[in-house]
């Protein structure tokens, strides 16, 4: 497949090159977001207003911001013993993360003046872009949101704001995506004699069940609100296919509803986690079995195909980051997964909903 080839791309080729920039530097900004939360550095740096600010380049400087983090409640509860120098590096995962989302800030607003003095962006183009920077710094805000949870009395941000953050930022990217695939491809003028319904169905069902996975993954990367033992759901249960000996242990369902069990309760979380990666499975063996005994166009057979790649990858690095108990360099590459995946189903949404048929759906 090639994108250069096609009409739109030709036509609108600085706005389509301007918003995979975006996708790129969003999702950059989510896998460094992982590594800071993998790294323990989300709560590094305890005000907003640094957000521009230069970096500590003295010893004076460095000094400052450490008494700052050392008013913290994670300091004062689980880092008490830890020294400048071990403060540096968790300072510098957070502050690379807030300078990603400034430079993603820069390149959106600069390269919006740039393109309207050129008169590369059609009217028609403004309503999508008046909403995407609007998800922008809604995505900024969210980010402040989450981390003031965690500067409070519980040295641990609130796994639902940590979802609504990731999750913030993924429709971000999507809506991005959307509108950089509608440039490219256009409206398929062809019309086929065959039936997308079943296929539309069960490929918009996966991506509701991607949504929710992604949810859980966040949570299970969190710590689980209230729970004063500081377990994350991803911590616990380091086996696979069984959750230690058995299938469902008694922890899973140890609160008193169901809805306490699988919001905050750290082996009910898991246990979501693990079964909607099978549902996952199990969905996309039918869009695949479906998708084989039709002659559908070679765009749907290819998004189809790299599907069938992203979630194996995905369903492999899961299970081996759990297995090994989230080390930083698979958490960092499931996350990735995470990413590829729910753009390759994206990328098969659009194919499916651009495509004409002249039977129902």
């Amino acid at each position: 497949m090639n994108l250069i080839k096609t009409e739109g791309f030709k036509n609108n080729k600085p706005v389509i090159i301007w918003l995979l920039s975006g996708c790129l530097l969003i999702y950059i900004m989510v896998l460094v977001g992982g590594l800071t939360r993998l790294t323990h550095s989300g709560l590094s740096i305890t005000d907003w207003s640094f957000m521009g600010s230069v970096p500590p380049v003295n010893e004076k400087m460095w000094v400052e911001r450490f008494e700052k983090y050392q008013q913290s409640p994670e300091f004062k509860k689980i880092n008490f013993e830890m020294t400048l120098n071990e403060f540096k590096p968790i300072f510098w995962w957070e502050y690379v993360h807030r300078m990603i989302g400034r430079t993603m800030m820069y390149i959106f607003s600069i390269g919006l003046i740039y393109l309207l003095i050129k008169r590369k962006i059609k009217k028609h183009m403004l309503p999508y872009l008046g909403l995407l920077f609007f998800m922008g710094a809604m995505q900024a805000v969210i980010g402040w949101w989450m981390v003031y949870s965690g500067l409070q009395k519980q040295p641990a941000v609130s796994h639902y704001r940590l979802a609504t953050h990731l999750m913030s930022a993924f429709m971000l990217f999507a809506f991005t995506f959307w509108f950089a695939l509608k440039l490219i491809f256009g409206t398929d003028k062809n019309e086929y004699t065959f039936s997308l319904k079943k296929i539309k169905i069960a490929s918009v069902v996966f991506f509701i069940f991607l949504i929710l996975q992604i949810i859980y993954g966040a949570f299970t990367a969190g710590y689980v609100e209230g729970d004063n033992s500081k377990i994350r759901p991803g911590h616990i249960f380091n086996t696979w296919p069984k959750m230690g000996n058995t299938w469902i242990p008694e922890q899973v369902y140890m609160k008193n509803s169901l809805f306490e069990n699988i919001l905050s309760n750290p082996s009910g979380i898991q246990f979501v986690h693990r079964t909607i990666a099978v549902i996952l499975v199990i969905l996309f063996c039918y869009i695949w079995f479906t998708s084989s005994k039709m002659q559908l166009p070679k765009k749907i057979y290819q998004a189809i195909t790299l599907l069938i790649y992203a979630l194996t990858f995905q369903f492999i690095l899961g299970v081996m980051t759990l297995v090994y108990a989230v080390p930083v360099i698979l958490g960092a590459l499931h996350q990735t997964g995470a990413f590829v995946l729910f753009s390759t189903v994206l990328y098969l949404l659009f194919q499916l909903f651009n495509t004409k048929t002249n039977k129902i759906g």
